[in-house]
């Protein structure tokens, strides 16, 4: 009984042994897609899978998915940290009706999406590009987010309740109706954009929670409402950003809003500058504001000396 019970052992280990060996296999650190690729493949680089829905489930934890070809890859949630790369080919998101991209990981994973192509066809329903919805960062760069036109559509919605990051680089946004949302974002340096253009939709930046918003080098044209938008207690810094062609420039909307303004070019909108009484506004004296419509400054923008 002794031998036969061993033997039992000897086998549940080699058993054991086997299944792990094949979840290690499942979890790659780098896999591959394809626009002729097929979820059932391993998603190597010679057996690519067909979408990054298909190749996150076989991509380890901070491994990354990379593009082969050119092709549209579907819709995806991200629940760990991860890289999706399509760096060197056309690589697409067809989000019609559906949230391009939704990151939902946890509380210390970083998320980055490099060189895509987001496509909100036009759609109906209240979707957006990019939704980040948890993590401790997420980063976007070189990327295109376009046609997210529903009522409350953001190209990229920063719906996060928990502390975290936001980074957005070389990034343009286009005809959604909010360029790029951050309700919920916390943190003193919880949000930066840089080098980037957010144009012709209703609102090109908004922050409205409890988080700073930083904007540079960026150019923000064509809002139909505003371009840069503190309402609530949200706290937004414009350093070297052009701001023309919407209904307002950059707006503190309530008396608990803060912007600070450094280096920007503000002309040929309706208005400049609005700032709501009882806000906080600060003019570090070197922005041009000039050229608007109806005025260049409602309210009292602050100026502050340069240190």
């Amino acid at each position: 009984m002794t031998k036969i019970r061993l033997m039992f052992n000897a086998l549940a280990v080699f058993g054991l042994c086997l299944i792990c060996g094949s979840i290690a296999q499942a979890q790659a650190t780098r896999t591959w897609v394809s626009g002729v690729g097929d979820d059932a493949n391993p998603c190597s680089r010679t057996a690519p899978c067909k979408t990054f829905a298909g190749a996150i489930s076989k991509t380890a934890a901070c491994g990354e998915i990379s593009v082969l070809d050119p092709g549209g890859f579907g819709g995806v949630t991200i629940t760990k940290a991860i890289t999706i790369n399509g760096d060197g080919t056309l690589a697409g998101i067809l989000a019609l009706n559906v949230n391009g991209i939704i990151v939902n990981a946890g509380a210390n994973d970083v998320v980055i999406i490099r060189n895509l192509s987001i496509n909100g066809a036009c759609g109906l329903s209240s979707q957006n590009g990019i939704r980040y919805l948890a993590g401790k960062h997420l980063h976007v760069e070189n990327c295109t987010i376009y046609d997210f036109t529903a009522a409350s559509s953001a190209g990229i919605d920063g719906a996060n309740t928990a502390a975290s990051e936001m980074s957005i680089v070389n990034t343009s946004i286009t005809n959604c109706t909010i360029g790029v949302r951050t309700p919920n974002i916390v943190g003193a340096n919880a949000v930066t954009i840089s080098r980037s253009n957010i144009q012709r939709g209703t609102i090109g930046v908004v922050s409205s929670g409890q988080g700073s918003v930083t904007v540079n080098d960026s150019v923000i044209t064509h809002q139909s409402n505003i371009g840069l938008d503190a309402e609530n207690s949200g706290k937004l810094n414009a350093e070297r950003c052009t701001l023309a062609n919407n209904a307002t420039g950059i707006s503190a909307v309530a008396s608990t809003s803060t912007i600070r303004i450094s280096n920007c070019a503000i002309f040929n909108n309706a208005t400049g500058v609005n700032v709501a009484v009882g806000s906080t506004s600060d003019s570090f004296q070197n922005n041009s504001i000039f050229g608007n419509t109806t005025a260049n400054v409602t309210g009292t923008l602050q100026p502050r000396a340069q240190n």
